[in-house]
């Protein structure tokens, strides 16, 4: 096994760190996950709800600033050099920004073996998933479900829309194993 880093794009409420947790239980080796909602957990409430930091609309819509931008290349480099230390990492992101998200992750995990996941779901059941949860504005699953994934290029793709997170957290897990998609 030589990957070190997975990255798992998806938008909010696909079942990116339930599939996080899952491939932690079925990998051979320990594995570290981070997850953007740790990182805009971590941010200071001044950028919470900032046009520097993260703001997110009343419909869900979600746009991020200069500030955000500097502490999420500290955050991501910080991730990289954890990785380059030995451990081995999971990622749990949502690429708003597309083919740009993935070039600034492909910048900072430079030399790395990383294994790139689509983590899909239907945009009406991650619409549900986030009205259950209700910790999310309404709207966002929804926006993100199929705009995250344009123009990024993946290793693997799993759908959790009809599959459960062990049986996607497997398929990922095979991948890694195996040394090949």
């Amino acid at each position: 096994m030589t990957t070190q880093v997975i990255v798992l794009n998806g938008g909010s409420s696909s079942g990116k760190s339930t599939i996080a947790r899952c491939l932690q239980a079925v990998l051979p080796e320990p594995w570290l996950t981070f997850g953007i909602d740790d990182f805009v957990d971590s941010l200071p409430p001044a950028l919470q709800e900032s046009d520097t930091g993260i703001e997110v609309t009343a419909d869900g819509g979600v746009s991020v600033g200069a500030d955000f931008r500097r502490l999420e290349a500290a955050w991501t480099a910080g991730l990289a050099a954890t990785a380059r230390a030995g451990a081995r990492v999971i990622v749990d992101d949502v690429f708003l920004g597309g083919p740009r998200s993935q070039e600034r992750w492909r910048g900072a995990l430079a030399g790395l073996d990383v294994l790139w996941v689509g983590v899909r779901c239907e945009a009406a059941v991650a619409a549900g998933r986030e009205i259950a949860r209700g910790d999310r504005a309404q709207g966002m699953a929804e926006k993100q479900a199929e705009t995250v994934h344009r123009g990024v290029l993946y290793d693997i793709e799993v759908d959790t829309t009809r599959a459960g997170s062990r049986d996607c957290a497997r398929a990922i897990a095979g991948a890694v194993v195996s040394g090949s998609p």
